[in-house]
């Protein structure tokens, strides 16, 4: 199944980048750095979302528009008196000019959900939030676990052959490399 060979093939990526985040989410001691931390995600999803929204054929993914994370980005970052970034662009961002790409590109927006209930439980322990400035990370809810499988068994059925599951594959790859290029821009 290709969620298997996805999860296999970008393990590595994944890991690089995982390992970035949890450190900057491990230094977070006020809401400012919170803040932050979202802008990040706001700029590089947003931009991301937006070359999603292009390829996407909602046919195939009929719940592709809940699936969108900035504007949860953007409530958190309003409850929390801050603003929203400019969305990253161009070379920033994966190149996205197929639906199978844009799965590609989702398997890792999507795939940010399952860490969310630990993350929003740490930023509630570090910063007292109760409710307001977590929607991003707790997203989906109870439901997480759900959306998830969901969105699995639709990945599974449309890269229908090898060359298809490169093209995803390929395309979550640079995903992942590519945020965790964003993420060392911002430390510079």
């Amino acid at each position: 199944m290709l969620s298997d060979k996805l999860k296999e093939q970008t393990k590595s990526n994944h890991q690089q980048l995982e390992k970035v985040l949890v450190g900057k989410l491990r230094s977070i001691r006020s809401k400012e750095e919170y803040a932050a931390l979202l802008k990040l995600f706001y700029s590089y999803f947003g931009g991301l979302e937006t070359e999603i929204n292009k390829v996407i054929d909602p046919t195939l993914l009929p719940d592709s528009t809940e699936r969108r994370k900035t504007q949860s980005l953007a409530d958190d970052l309003e409850f929390l008196g801050s603003t929203t970034p400019e969305k990253a662009t161009g070379d920033s961002l994966p190149t996205l000019h197929s639906h199978l790409q844009a799965l590609g590109a989702l398997y890792v927006i999507e795939g940010s959900t399952l860490g969310g209930k630990i993350i929003s439980k740490m930023m509630q322990q570090h910063l007292g939030l109760n409710g307001g400035g977590l929607s991003f990370f707790t997203s989906y809810g109870d439901r997480t676990e759900q959306m998830w499988d969901t969105f699995k068994e639709t990945l599974n059925y449309q890269a229908t052959n090898p060359e298809q599951e490169a093209v995803v594959i390929a395309a979550a790859n640079q995903t992942f490399l590519k945020f965790g290029d964003w993420f060392e821009k911002s430390a510079t």
